[in-house]
C-alpha cells in the first residue's frame, strides 16, 4: 500500500502513524486506521511505526481475575525522562529543540483521524469502566497510578490475532484497544506489563514525535539528486529511534509490574510460546539464550550478520530486549526511581 497520512482501515496492510502495539508471530500485522502493529518490525521502506510487547509469562495460564496486588510502589513525580532510553532521549532532545513542533505534529493528524477512530472503537469493541470488566478496569487504574499518567479510555475487541495498541494525537482523549486473544493468552501480572507498555508510549509522547519524523524522511525523498540518499539515512536513524522507543516502554512495563521476570516472560512468550505451553517455559533459560546470541554474534562476522539483521528493524530482537531489561532491572538508575516511590 503506498504511503499516506490518511486513516486507513485493514488489520493486514501497512499503515502510517501508529503509537503502540503488538502481535503474537514474527511478521504479523495489524493496520488500524493510521497504526501500524508489529512485534518485531518488518523490513521496508515509507513511514515507520512504534510498538509493543505483549504474551505470557512462565508457569502461567489465561488472565484470571484478582484483587489489586500489595506492596506495589507509585512514582507520583515520575516524569517521561526519568526512564527513557538514552538513544530515546537524545533523539527526543533534537525534536524538542524545533519551536512548535509538538503541535504541528497534533494538527497534523488532527481531530478528524481521531474522531474516526473513537467512533470504531464504540461502535466494535467493549470499552472497559468500573461497571464493565472492571478487574481490566483495575489493573489500568493502578498502571496509570504508578506511572504518574491520566488513564486512557481501554477498549476490548474481538480479534484471534494477540494484540494491544494505542494513539494519542490531539485534544482527545487517548486510548488502548486490547484483543481477546491477548487477553486470554495473558495473566493478570503481563496484561498488566501490556497496558504499562502501552502508556509509556502516551507518557513519552512516541506518536507525535513519530509523525514529524516519518513526514521529514518523507520529504527528504523528494529531494533531487541526493534526496535518496538521506531519506536513507534518516531511515536508518528513524529505525534506532523505533527500536530505542521500544526499549522504554518496556522500562515503563518493569516500573509497573516492579518485576523483571514478568516482562521477559512477555518476550519470551512472543517469541515462541503459546498458552498450552506456558507451564514449560523458563525465563531463566530465556535470558542463556540470550547471552548465547550475544556470545554467537561477537565475532566480526558475527557482528555483521547482527547489525545486517537488526538496522531497518522498528523492533529490538525478543532476547535482546529480554537481557536489556533485565540489565536495566539491576541498575542503579532502576534503584534510584525505586528509592523515590511510596507504596500504593
Amino acid at each position: 500500500m503506498a504511503s499516506s497520512l490518511l486513516p486507513s482501515c485493514s488489520l493486514t496492510r501497512n499503515s502510517l502513524i501508529p503509537m503502540a502495539c503488538a502481535s503474537s508471530r514474527q511478521g504479523d500485522r495489524c493496520d488500524f486506521r493510521i497504526l501500524h502493529v508489529e512485534l518485531r518490525g518488518q523490513r521496508r521502506r515509507g513511514l515507520k511505526t512504534a510498538s509493543v510487547i505483549c504474551g505470557a509469562s512462565t508457569n502461567t495460564s489465561a488472565y484470571t481475575s484478582s484483587s489489586s496486588s500489595s506492596g506495589t510502589y507509585v512514582f507520583r513525580d515520575l516524569e517521561a525522562d526519568d526512564f527513557r532510553h538514552p538513544l530515546d532521549q537524545q533523539n527526543t532532545l533534537l525534536l524538542r529543540a524545533i519551536p512548535g513542533l509538538k503541535e504541528f505534529g497534533k494538527a497534523l493528524l488532527g481531530p478528524v483521524s481521531e474522531q474516526v477512530m473513537l467512533l470504531e472503537n464504540i461502535g466494535t469493541s467493549v470499552r472497559v469502566a468500573e461497571n464493565q470488566l472492571s478487574d481490566l478496569y483495575q489493573l489500568l487504574i493502578d498502571a496509570c497510578k504508578i506511572l504518574n499518567v491520566e488513564a486512557p479510555d481501554l477498549y476490548i475487541r474481538q480479534n484471534p490475532v494477540p494484540n494491544a495498541y494505542t494513539l494519542a494525537i490531539s485534544g482527545r482523549k487517548p486510548f488502548i484497544v486490547v484483543h481477546t486473544s491477548l487477553v486470554e493468552l495473558l495473566t493478570r501480572k503481563e496484561l498488566q506489563a501490556v497496558l504499562a507498555h502501552e502508556l509509556g508510549h502516551l507518557k513519552c509522547d512516541h506518536g507525535v514525535w513519530l509523525t514529524f519524523a516519518n513526514i521529514v524522511t518523507m520529504g527528504a525523498y523528494a529531494v533531487p539528486g541526493l534526496g535518496g540518499f538521506i531519506a536513507q539515512r534518516l531511515e536508518e536513524q528513524l529505525f534506532r529511534w523505533l527500536r530505542s522507543a521500544e526499549l522504554t516502554c518496556d522500562r515503563a512495563a518493569l516500573l509497573v509490574t516492579q518485576d523483571s521476570k514478568v516482562v521477559i516472560s512477555v518476550l519470551m512468550k512472543l517469541a515462541g510460546g503459546c498458552p498450552s505451553l506456558a507451564d514449560q517455559l523458563n525465563v531463566d533459560a530465556f535470558l542463556e539464550q540470550a547471552r548465547s546470541y550475544d556470545k554467537a554474534s561477537s565475532s566480526p562476522v558475527g557482528w555483521y550478520i547482527r547489525n545486517a539483521q537488526t538496522r531497518q528493524l522498528s523492533h529490538p530482537l525478543p532476547v535482546l530486549r529480554a537481557r536489556e531489561i533485565d540489565e536495566w532491572s539491576r541498575s542503579q538508575e532502576y534503584r534510584s526511581l525505586l528509592r523515590r516511590a511510596a507504596e500504593l
